[in-house]
């Protein structure tokens, strides 16, 4: 039987990218966090990520794990992020003040109604943000999680698997793409 979910996506990072391989296992091995946030988290990271092998493993071992509703719910945070991403950077990084006074005027509903605990769709919100570099963002879903009363330990936990994600998508592209 051929390896599926974490187990294959461990197997297929290279040599080189021996600490990813480990941090995988560790990182979403030893939260303490509940698996719904981690594996959540996984799933959002990797589909901001971008890579297909990293998308389809860490989906299919997310799915061993969650729900498939909780699954979903993970999957329309990288969607609406990868759109809030863009815009609320684009408007730090343009640096004229008069553009924050704009209303974005996009859809984003599933933020108030994510099907998921609030706490939970939050820091998956966060662990994207850290994907995809947009400083607003980390700090408008931190200061929201914080107020919730979610721990350091657990925002910590959620950037761990943003960077372990991020980086298994970022090696299996390199290997990739040197294989086409």
């Amino acid at each position: 039987m051929p390896e599926v979910g974490l187990d294959a996506l461990r197997a297929a990072l290279p040599e080189y990218a021996k600490d990813t391989r480990l941090n995988l296992g560790s990182v979403l091995g030893t939260s303490q966090a509940p698996d719904q946030q981690v594996w959540g988290a996984a799933v959002a990271c990797a589909i901001a990520a971008g890579n297909a092998t990293v998308v389809r493993e860490i989906v299919a071992e997310a799915l061993d794990r969650l729900k498939p509703e909780v699954v979903d719910a993970a999957k329309a945070a990288a969607s609406v992020m990868a759109m809030n991403n863009v815009y609320y950077r684009a408007k730090h990084l343009i640096g004229d003040d008069a553009y924050q006074s704009l209303p974005a005027r996009l859809r984003m509903s599933v933020i108030g109604r994510p099907g998921v605990d609030k706490v939970d769709f939050e820091l998956w919100c966060l662990a994207v943000s850290a994907v995809n570099g947009c400083g607003t963002c980390l700090e408008s879903h931190e200061r929201t999680l914080r107020e919730a009363g979610v721990s350091r330990d657990t925002v910590h936990d959620a950037l761990r698997v943003a960077s372990v994600v991020a980086a298994a998508a970022t090696t299996l592209a390199a290997e990739e793409a040197l294989t086409a």
